[in-house]
């Protein structure tokens, strides 16, 4: 597969990176020789060019490109960019921007005739994300797949929890409510066996349907917490956007170390939230707004360590729940081993996205795990394909994937080795790093 990415900056380069492994033919083209300069020596192949000039996108084959994706941080460039590709032979196209109006209905079908088949908006889709976090605090990941009928949890278990210890073939013999599709231990993530056991400390995915979540909540030996106030550190967009999406009931304090910036914050929200020109990353500062009392703690600024160590600093002061933007992705190892409750990088949120454009498969949804690197899709068994042929235990699946659940005409269920998968089954498949390919044979 041709792809041709516009635009060198976080993301893009991220994306050359991750596709590169997928062994693609990717085209990385931005107009600073500086940023790619340090991706000469890798597979990506890199061409100083302008995405915007016909005369640059022709020169890089645009028009035997089967995506184009426009990631530069102007958002008028990416729609432009997208636009000639199409019209220039480009068979799909992906454009990044900064506006949420753009994802109205009937502006998504004006932008599609116009030649730009799909929008990404790395802040809004992370805003989201830290939303739905603080939904359920208990969880360190949280993600509705098939509609919201099959849920996926990934969640830190303690000597507390009654899972602990157990093996998973002792787990199996109890009623299938659940499924832990992957466990994230140390710096591993594995797709484990009966024989695996859950140890203290480790990360767990499981999936469950709705009707259980309370019993995943209980076996992990979490309880509910509430979030009433919440604190965030940085008036970034994201930041107004989880503003703009949680309920008007909840208390909020934004901690802005940028005085004018504060000013301008402040003429933004609504009555519900209070402005403070401070930094975060002060103890005294957070012992004087009594973050003890806050219920979540978001760290939203620029600065990878700084969001890390501000959180560690919340959570030393009594704060239960605390959400760190962690764009480096170096640092989410030790985001995890510091203990911080969900990591939000929006370079894996836009990959996610991405995905959806490489796999020939059907794919409703696919997510980009931060703890486990790994993916989860959702992909629709096709009439006579491999993964219906079979029972699920003799599939001979590879050892990097599992099946999670399954929609059968609306019903959702948890699968397990003697599950036979049916034509038209909406199934949730869960790989480790880039196996994802490795599932389509089975599928189509």
């Amino acid at each position: 597969m041709r792809i041709i990415i516009g635009g060198a900056g976080e993301v893009g380069t991220h994306l050359s990176k991750m596709l590169a492994h997928e062994k693609q033919d990717i085209i990385l083209m931005d107009q600073s020789e500086e940023r790619l300069h340090f991706l000469s020596n890798s597979e990506v192949m890199t061409v100083v060019g302008n995405p915007t000039s016909i005369q640059d996108l022709q020169s890089v084959g645009v028009g035997r490109a089967d995506i184009f994706i426009g990631v530069t941080p102007e958002e008028s460039t990416n729609m432009t960019a997208c636009m000639l590709a199409t019209n220039l032979g480009a068979v799909k196209t992906i454009a990044r921007v900064s506006n949420d109006e753009y994802f109205l209905p009937k502006n998504l079908e004006f932008f599609e005739k116009l030649g730009v088949d799909s929008l990404i908006y790395p802040e809004m889709l992370a805003a989201k994300e830290i939303v739905s976090a603080l939904k359920r605090p208990w969880t360190r990941q949280w993600w509705e797949l098939c509609g919201g009928a099959l849920i996926l949890i990934g969640v830190k278990v303690r000597d507390n929890a009654p899972i602990v210890n157990k093996y998973l073939y002792d787990l199996s013999k109890e009623e299938k409510i659940y499924h832990i599709v992957a466990i994230k231990r140390d710096h591993e993530a594995i797709i484990p066996y009966g024989k695996d056991q859950v140890k203290s400390g480790d990360i767990l995915f499981f999936t469950t349907t709705r009707e259980h979540i309370d019993d995943v909540k209980i076996l992990a030996g979490k309880e509910s917490i509430h979030v009433d106030k919440v604190t965030i550190m940085g008036g970034s967009r994201i930041a107004l956007k989880v503003v703009e999406y949680l309920p008007g009931s909840i208390r909020i304090k934004i901690l802005e170390k940028n005085k004018e910036k504060s000013y301008k914050l402040a003429e933004k929200v609504g009555n519900n939230v209070m402005i403070i020109h401070g930094d975060g990353r002060d103890t005294d500062l957070l012992t004087q707004e009594n973050i003890k009392s806050c219920d979540a703690f978001i760290a939203l600024t620029e600065n990878s360590e700084t969001n890390i160590l501000a959180c560690v600093a919340a959570k030393t002061l009594g704060v239960k729940k605390t959400v760190a933007k962690v764009e480096n992705i170096d640092y989410i190892q030790m985001a995890e081993k510091l203990d911080i409750g969900t990591v939000i990088n929006k370079k894996l949120i836009a990959a996610s996205h991405i995905y959806q454009f490489l796999l020939d498969a059907d794919v409703s949804n696919v997510k980009c795990l931060t703890f486990a690197s790994a993916d989860v899709a959702e992909l629709v068994a096709h009439t006579g394909s491999k993964i219906t042929r079979k029972p699920v235990k003799d599939l001979n699946l590879p050892k990097d994937m599992t099946l999670g659940g399954l929609i059968r005409e609306g019903v959702p269920q948890i699968i397990d080795g003697e599950t036979m998968i049916q034509d038209g089954d909406h199934v949730v498949v869960f790989c480790l790093d880039t196996a994802m390919r490795k599932i389509e044979d089975y599928f189509n």
